[in-house]
């Protein structure tokens, strides 16, 4: 039996009328102060401020070994914010969802968000080149521009824009709210249990969650783009219709009149030649050149006595039927075989 839960997974009729979100002046305020915060974070771990004495103390705190029966568990948690799982299960979600409502747009604000987290997340992690907590040279020191990767944390940038993506594209404030809330759990999980197995300082998962966040904020300034490029694939599309239908051979059309193939007993009963003829040429409308032309091939042939024009050229009459007895004898009729 049909449900109501069944129904919306079919694909709607047509596109829903969907509001892209803009750069409001909440959104900016957001984005300025999220942004100076990421920068106070950078500037504290270069001059080795007491976030970097904070570092310290829980790397040697070294939450692994406090809570080992933890452990098992969160290596498995962990692979939320790795990109690669996370990346296809959100896009084999947000593929569903541009399909059923007839829109590109899910799957290209997913992509917009992963090439902006890879090229300002990544820039940064190349240009720091901090080391992490298990390959730290001296105690107390930042280990900036060692040769390393690790600042901000990938990880937990990659779980606040991935699960963030849908709360970002979500259609109603009510499910807005919860996905909010579930991509922040999620997020915060995940940059814990970096600190807690050691492969990430405090302040790198500190950092992460802002570059995140500030991905997120962003993208409502590369809706124009992304509204553009949606546009451009569905007229490629069309035009790749459109020449894939036109590729098909044409109807020959103008060809000559083709024999008139007559059955048996037509053949032995026999037809005037008229028939054959008319049936064997095409037939022209009037005015039509080939018309007069076999008006005047008609008209010159010569008549015998009594009227009966003589059969033209090319057409033969039936051979006379030698079985059949004369007329008016009493004689009956011979059947007809191979019929």
């Amino acid at each position: 039996m049909r449900t109501d839960i069944f129904a919306r997974l079919d694909r709607e009729p047509e596109p829903p009328k969907i509001v892209a979100p803009r750069m409001s002046r909440h959104r900016i305020a957001l984005f300025g102060g999220t942004l100076a915060f990421y920068l106070a974070i950078v500037w504290a771990v270069l001059i080795t401020s007491w976030l970097v004495a904070l570092d310290w103390k829980v790397m040697l705190f070294r939450p692994y070994q406090q809570w080992p029966e933890l452990h098992a568990f969160l290596d498995y948690y962990v692979v939320l914010g790795q990109r690669g799982p996370t990346a296809v299960m959100v896009a084999c979600w947000l593929g569903w969802r541009s399909w059923r409502q007839h829109t590109l747009r899910p799957l290209l604000v997913l992509g917009t968000s992963l090439l902006l987290l890879n090229l300002s997340v990544g820039a940064v992690k190349l240009g720091l080149g901090r080391l992490g907590p298990h390959y730290a040279t001296q105690i107390g020191s930042a280990e900036m521009f060692a040769g390393g990767d690790i600042f901000p944390s990938g990880h937990t940038a990659n779980a606040v824009v991935t699960w963030g993506i849908l709360a970002y594209l979500a259609t109603t404030p009510r499910a807005r709210r919860y996905l909010s809330a579930v991509s922040a759990t999620v997020s915060l999980g995940v940059g814990l249990t970096t600190v807690y197995i050691g492969t990430h300082w405090l302040s790198d998962v500190v950092l992460g969650w802002a570059a995140g966040l500030l991905i997120l904020l962003a993208l409502p300034w590369f809706e124009p783009l992304i509204a553009r490029t949606e546009t451009w694939i569905f007229a490629m599309r069309e035009r790749w219709r459109e020449r894939r239908g036109g590729a098909r051979p044409a109807p020959v059309t103008g060809a000559g009149p083709q024999p008139v193939l007559l059955p048996q007993s037509m053949a032995t009963e026999g037809l005037a030649p008229g028939t054959v003829t008319a049936a064997a040429e095409p037939v022209h409308p009037a005015g039509h050149p080939a018309t007069g032309a076999r008006a005047r091939a008609h008209g010159g042939h010569p008549a015998r006595p009594g009227g009966m024009p003589v059969a033209p050229t090319g057409v033969r009459r039936p051979p006379p039927h030698t079985e059949r007895g004369a007329r008016g004898s009493g004689s009956p009729a011979r059947p007809m075989t191979g019929g």
